[in-house]
């Protein structure tokens, strides 16, 4: 504990605790208490140091076990009491996170803020599969969009801007919304027949994946029922992960792979 306490917000990575970097885990390692969320892997949180207080405040779809505003408040309480609070996310804090609003709710009250980014789900679904987000003479972009339905249940995505074959598009929190996604897509002008990869828990043990196209992808990943969190990656750069896979892991099941 110290006298001037302060909160760091920790990029945990997708999962897998060799993703983190050295910053997060001497963050981690100092931390008094640790602030989590449902997406922090447990290998992760197991690195954690024995003697610090943990709080989950995990949310899950249609289920936010604590509020965001009661977040922010535990955090400011705990570090005005002199406590290193971790604030650990999964993947980045800066992306889909939340973290500049809670950061900037603890500098309001003159609470010290420090950063650990961490690797994104993206990124390290590239990393796990082999099928990069950009790649020349198949992607010269990536979008990051979210599939997370607003209040009134719509999704707020501008779909012609989204609708471009030559960039990849990358959909977090899309595990329930997919199918009006994949529709909505393909409204715009994409082919139903444009790849589509799903990964479930990308880089931990539990991982899953399962390969598609635009035009079944709700379909198939409906009959799955692929456990959350499930990274999208939509685009034509998924044409080369059987290429990958055949170097990284055996095939995917035949009714799973579409072959």
């Amino acid at each position: 504990m110290t006298p001037n306490g302060k909160v760091y917000l920790i990029g945990a990575g997708p999962g897998d605790p060799d993703l983190m970097t050295l910053r997060a885990v001497r963050m981690l390692g100092d931390a008094d208490v640790v602030v989590y969320d449902r997406l922090v892997s447990p290998e992760i949180l197991a690195m954690a140091p024995k003697s610090a207080d943990m709080v989950p405040v995990g949310k899950a779809p249609k289920c936010h076990t604590v509020p965001q505003d009661q977040i922010n408040e535990i955090l400011a309480e705990r570090a005005l009491e002199g406590q290193i609070v971790a604030r650990l996310k999964g993947g980045d804090p800066m992306i889909f996170g939340r973290g500049s609003e809670e950061a900037a709710y603890l500098q309001a009250r003159g609470i010290n803020v420090e950063y650990a980014p961490g690797i994104s789900a993206a990124q390290g679904m590239a990393a796990a599969t082999g099928v990069p987000l950009t790649h020349r003479g198949l992607a010269t972009g990536v979008r990051y969009v979210t599939g997370h339905l607003a209040a009134d249940k719509t999704l707020k995505l501008n779909w012609e801007s989204l609708a471009d074959i030559d960039t990849t598009l990358v959909v977090y929190m899309g595990a329930s919304s997919i199918a009006e996604i994949a529709l909505r897509l393909m409204s715009a002008g994409l082919p139903a027949n444009l790849p589509v990869l799903a990964v479930s828990n990308v880089t931990t043990p539990r991982e899953t994946r399962l390969l598609s196209h635009l035009g079944q992808i709700g379909v198939d990943a409906q009959t799955l029922a692929l456990r959350t969190p499930v990274l999208f990656v939509i685009g034509r750069v998924v044409s080369l992960y059987q290429q990958a896979a055949l170097n990284q892991m055996p095939p995917l099941p035949a009714a799973i792979a579409g072959e």
